[in-house]
């Protein structure tokens, strides 16, 4: 990993920067955070997504100088989907709005993704403070970064994090489908399966300002993003996740049928007819199960080649070629 840097960044006049803020009930830190930003990076556009807030967010970044706008559906996954559809840009700075990045440090991520020509770069979060970082929080994320890593490739250390830049051809080719905080899983699979030129640079990590109060709940939406790992493993690994499940079935159904082949080689008697016919029935079932993952992987990839192509179709600018 590389360390963050401090100048602002000034980009090429034709590129434009959109700095996109999710937030709901962030009136105690949303000024710092569009200050900050303005600050790091003079030519990008703010927007800030409030969701639902019912305290003084919206007013207080406009106030600050950010365009501010809407979306009703609760979930930050919902306000990815609307902003990644609504705005448009050459690069895209996501942030929480909670003031924890190190806003000076888009400069260097956006230095590393356009010299580069990546399509994501990750603000993987560096704490020297124990507050800045619950525990809790801390050992879910290493948890489910250390299964993603597993099953879709090990190239992004913090599944979590909210502070990353993306390409336009990114933004443009994600589906957004998560509604809540799992919506950092799916950007990561989304690159990972795509096998999208992507990097991560560590980032310093703070604690909140005072008066503000995180909107993840630990157990809750950790418990959400592990189900949609599993569900991403089901739709973009379906041959191993049902090949799996075959070998639980059969291992079962091995078991429960050896002792019965034993007594039927010693008596050529079947003792225990309820056990062979649940014997058989795992069994059928583990096949079921080979075969449906057999047919769903053929499918997973001829969806993959479209996303591909649909990927490759994007320019990295607007209004440019295809790089």
């Amino acid at each position: 990993m590389e360390s963050s840097g401090e100048a602002a960044f000034v980009p090429h006049e034709d590129v434009q920067i959109a700095v996109i803020v999710p937030c709901r009930n962030e009136a105690a830190a949303i000024a710092r955070v569009v200050e900050d930003f303005r600050a790091a990076v003079p030519t990008a556009t703010i927007f800030v997504y409030d969701n639902n807030s019912d305290d003084d967010t919206a007013k207080i970044a406009r106030e600050a100088g950010a365009i501010v706008r809407k979306e009703a559906l609760p979930g930050k996954g919902n306000v990815v989907r609307r902003m990644f559809a609504d705005v448009e840009a050459d690069i895209y700075v996501l942030v929480d709005g909670d003031a924890t990045y190190h806003a000076a440090s888009a400069s260097k991520l956006i230095q590393k993704l356009e010299a580069e020509m990546l399509d994501m770069v990750n603000g993987a979060r560096a704490s020297a403070e124990d507050d800045s970082y619950r525990p809790g929080h801390r050992f879910g994320n290493a948890l489910l970064s250390g299964i993603v890593a597993t099953i879709f490739g090990n190239r992004i250390s913090d599944l979590l994090s909210g502070y990353r830049v993306f390409s336009r051809r990114f933004v443009k080719s994600f589906p957004a489908l998560a509604g809540g905080f799992e919506i950092e899983t799916e950007l990561t699979v989304h690159a990972l399966e795509l096998r999208m030129p992507i990097a991560e640079i560590e980032t310093p990590y703070s604690a909140r300002p005072e008066g503000s109060e995180s909107n993840l709940n630990t157990f809750r939406d950790g418990w959400r993003i592990l189900k949609t790992i599993l569900l991403l493993t089901k739709t973009e690994r379906p041959l191993p996740f049902f090949g799996a499940i075959f070998a639980v079935l059969a291992v079962a159904s091995t078991v429960l049928a050896w002792p019965l082949a034993l007594t039927y080689l010693e008596t050529g008697l079947v003792p225990r007819l309820p056990t062979a016919v649940l014997s058989t029935g795992l069994m059928l079932l583990g096949f079921l199960s080979l075969a449906c993952g057999l047919i769903l992987d053929t499918v997973t990839r001829g969806r993959q080649e479209m996303k591909r192509l649909h990927y490759n179709s994007i320019a990295r600018h607007r209004g440019g070629q295809c790089d």
